[in-house]
């Protein structure tokens, strides 16, 4: 140790002792003696779902995965992001989720409990903002097959079922319960079971995926009477969608040539088969709505807006499943049990109009 006395302006001595350190002073035990490594402390931001929540949890709350949501904020973000950033704003994250909670458990107060900045009437105009650009994004999501290709990939997707040949999609219609709407027109809204819905009318292909969608008419309108005011009516009449193709329906609509129902009375074993065949390929649309219901229990336990916002959450909401459908991001066993859809018994057999084409298949596919 070496020692050093320097005199400051102002007269005042200092000793400074010098320490002579080298390299060479270090022994190879020094390596040993070395501190631990500091841990790198990652702080999370409590406000943010994608940090507070993991992969599961997330999922749960919002019925999507991280990444599908990053990529709807990808495409609709330009859509709801604030034009000024005064007053507060929310952000365009922020309301997408927001409004997927919403869809996830169909109460304000779900919504307001996990975004703490955000009242009931803010969450409200949110959730109307972010559905009405979603549900005017039907265009683009939700299309019955056009062009050949598509046509004959649908096709072979239904045959692959069971064996139904030229199928196109298959229809159905769901009850989606909502609140009194009051007025004159209220009791046009109760169903058959006794409570206030929306008939939506749906079709889907093999993968689930909707492909045509109704979403106006009151709970106490027929199927039959959906699909009869259709515009597909007319595309289908003049082979908008291939030459001999065709829909499957329950016994709730009436047989033509391009929708073909089960026979009530099946009498012959060819007419079973092609029964059970319909049964099993028909089948794609009770799952679809159970899917749909299930990845959006709004849809299942019943909404409270407005009838006007109650039609653009079922819209949005298909837009949504073809999003999931496309981006094969699938429910897993969690959400097995939620949602069950629970729909109104069909009515008795519809009269059959034309059995022509059902006969003719039958004859030479199920004999």
């Amino acid at each position: 140790m070496e020692f050093a006395t320097i005199i400051n302006p102002s007269g005042i001595i200092f000793t400074i002792f010098m320490l002579d350190i080298s390299l060479s002073s270090f022994s190879s035990s020094s390596d040993e003696e070395e501190a631990p490594a500091r841990r790198i402390r990652f702080i999370r931001d409590r406000n943010n779902p994608f940090q507070i929540y993991d992969d599961i949890d997330f999922k749960m709350r919002y019925r999507f995965s991280k990444p599908i949501v990053q990529n709807l904020l990808h495409m609709f973000g330009h859509l709801i992001e604030p034009k000024t950033k005064r007053n507060k704003s929310i952000d365009g994250l922020t309301q997408l989720l927001i409004t997927l909670r919403f869809y996830a458990t169909g109460t304000y107060q779900r919504v307001i409990g996990d975004h703490i900045n955000v009242n009931q009437s803010t969450a409200c105009r949110v959730i109307n903002r972010v559905t009405r650009h979603l549900a005017r994004q039907r265009p683009n999501f939700i299309n019955m097959p056009k062009n050949q290709d598509d046509i004959l990939q649908v096709c072979r997707g239904f045959y692959r079922i069971r064996g139904f040949p030229k199928v196109i999609g298959a229809i159905d219609c769901t009850h989606i319960k909502i609140q009194s709407p009051g007025g004159n027109n209220a009791e046009l809204y109760r169903n058959r079971k006794g409570f206030f819905s929306i008939n939506v009318q749906a079709i889907c292909d093999a993968t689930l995926k909707i492909r045509h969608i109704i979403s106006r008419w009151p709970g106490s309108v027929h199927d039959s009477t959906i699909f009869n005011d259709s515009p597909l009516i007319p595309e289908f009449e003049a082979d908008q969608y291939g030459a001999g193709t065709y829909l499957l329906g329950d016994s709730g609509y009436a047989c033509k040539k391009y929708l073909l129902t089960p026979f009530l009375n099946p009498r012959t074993p060819a007419e079973e088969r092609y029964n059970r065949s319909h049964v099993a390929t028909r089948n794609t649309i009770e799952r679809t709505f159970g899917v749909l219901k299930r990845r959006f229990p709004c849809l299942f336990l019943g909404l409270r807006n407005t009838v006007h916002v109650c039609l653009m959450i079922i819209v949005a909401c298909a837009v949504l499943h073809n999003i999931a459908i496309d981006s094969n991001d699938h429910l897993n066993e969690f959400f097995e049990n939620q949602g069950r859809a629970e729909d109104i018994p069909i009515a008795e057999g519809y009269r059959n109009e034309n059995t022509s084409i059902r006969t003719a298949l039958v004859n030479t596919t199920f004999s």
